[in-house]
């Protein structure tokens, strides 16, 4: 689904207070708000922002 669809079902959800779309709705807002990282997918997160998974550099190593 597309984002221009999505944003076509909320708005009508926003007048039509379907109550099936709403449910979809709900669930999906769980999932997202619920879901935690798995450990996997926390070693992948670096606290720093540092996107470079290589070795250190070795120290007086001022290449890129």
């Amino acid at each position: 689904m597309t984002t221009a669809e999505l944003s076509r079902l909320f708005d009508f959800q926003r007048f039509e207070k379907n109550a099936r779309l709403q449910r979809v709705i709900d669930e999906a807002h769980r999932r997202v708000k619920a879901r935690e990282l798995t450990d996997d997918e926390l070693d992948q997160v670096a606290a720093a922002g540092v996107t470079d998974a290589r070795a250190p550099k070795k120290p007086g190593d001022h290449t890129v």
